[in-house]
């Protein structure tokens, strides 16, 4: 059974859609649960989640046994909270002047990577009268966020100070892997060295912690070393590999949720040596049919999946038969060369979606455009409706 929802108002584009398996999210979310146990689930769901919908993916991955959800910004996480999502929300990606006392009314788990952000959180606890469940991140070698080895101490002893007045609680010690995506590389057991000795650090002082979480997807499927209380998978959430080299989604149980799906707009015969699109990139070498897809950067098409004589372009199936992008991509269109196959406007075009149903992938997409998978489905933009299937409980 097919449940239609398009969550983004009046006037999309009526001939493409993003389609999403919430089954396919659920069972995903299910197998990683299996993989990581004892270590509970945090279900990362920023970005949209991941381009997919938030709130509908939420939804499904709490059914699939996800235990935590995980935002990157408080603003997502609020978003959660107002669709009526419950159950434990963390948000991660803060600046100061953030909306902390809405963080607190809305019961969401916070983070801090420095002292004036636990200033900050403790003065809104104060302020509202509620208690701030706060993560401490150490800076175990990633070079992003987190409190540094020679900032931690103090960080770790601000929070205490601030929990023994009742103002917050340490609810998690948490940091992030910088290369987790290759399994074997040395600098993922330094971060985890690094990491034990920032939660024995805390822990000596006093530090309780609800959980301890460090893994990624990629830990959560090739380094049960780095599971500890909870992990936090993405990418593979949505059925997709963070080792693509090594494992493919079906090897570890997982499927894709999301395609991507268009009509052609106009099927032409055209006479060899004709050029298509700007520039000219690509050039018909005989008589041959074109097909247009009403789809460009404008909507997510990466400019980089154009192609010509430097080299294809990115996969599309059509009627059974993967074809190339032909010419460059425009704003809000590309073609495919169909030569003499017999196609018509209105068939339908899929961009990527299920090896298992022989289409071409977000990672063939990412091959294609020398990116990563995780750039190819986020970058859908919103004119596309997103149609969700099998959303039935």
């Amino acid at each position: 059974m097919v449940t239609e929802l398009n969550t983004h108002g009046p006037g999309p584009v009526p001939h493409a859609e993003v389609r999403v398996d919430l089954a396919a999210i659920r069972d995903n979310v299910a197998e990683l649960a299996v993989r990581a146990a004892p270590a509970q689930v945090m279900t990362v769901v920023k970005g949209d989640a991941y381009g997919h919908g938030l709130v509908p993916v939420a939804r499904a991955a709490r059914a699939g046994g996800a235990s935590w959800l995980g935002t990157a910004t408080l603003a997502e996480a609020l978003a959660l909270r107002a669709a009526g999502v419950d159950g434990r929300v963390m948000a991660w990606l803060n600046a100061p002047g953030e909306r902390w006392a809405d963080a607190l009314a809305a019961d969401v788990d916070v983070s801090a990577s420095a002292p004036w952000a636990l200033a900050e959180i403790a003065a809104a606890a104060r302020e509202t009268g509620r208690t701030a469940r706060v993560h401490l991140k150490a800076d175990t070698g990633m070079g992003r966020a987190g409190a540094p080895p020679a900032d931690w101490p103090t960080l770790v002893d601000d929070a205490l100070k601030a929990q023994a007045e009742g103002l917050v609680e340490v609810a998690g010690l948490w940091s992030h892997l910088a290369r987790a995506d290759e399994p074997g590389e040395p600098a993922n057991a330094r971060q985890l060295a690094a990491f034990r000795d920032a939660v024995d650090l805390a822990e000596a002082r006093g530090v309780r912690p609800e959980v301890r979480h460090l893994a990624n997807s990629a830990a959560t499927l090739t380094m049960r070393s780095a599971h500890f209380d909870l992990v936090r998978p993405g990418l593979a959430t949505y059925g997709l590999s963070p080792v693509p080299q090594q494992v493919a989604p079906a090897d570890v149980g997982l499927r894709p949720a999301m395609s991507v799906r268009a009509r052609l707009a106009l099927v032409k015969r055209v006479p060899p040596g004709q050029g298509v699109s700007y520039g000219h990139l690509y050039v018909t070498d005989r008589e041959s049919s074109l097909g247009l897809v009403p789809l460009g950067y404008a909507d997510g098409v990466p400019r980089h999946a154009s192609g010509g004589s430097a080299g294809p372009g990115a996969p599309v199936l059509i009627r059974g038969v993967t074809r190339r992008i032909a010419g460059r991509v425009c704003m809000d269109q590309f073609v495919v060369d169909l030569r003499d196959d017999d196609v018509n406007a209105g068939d339908e075009v899929v961009l990527f979606g299920d090896a298992a149903a022989g289409e071409p992938t977000a990672q063939d997409w990412a091959d294609a455009t020398g990116t990563i998978s995780y750039e190819i489905v986020t970058r859908f933009a919103p004119r596309l409706p997103r149609v969700y299937v099998n959303g039935e409980l």
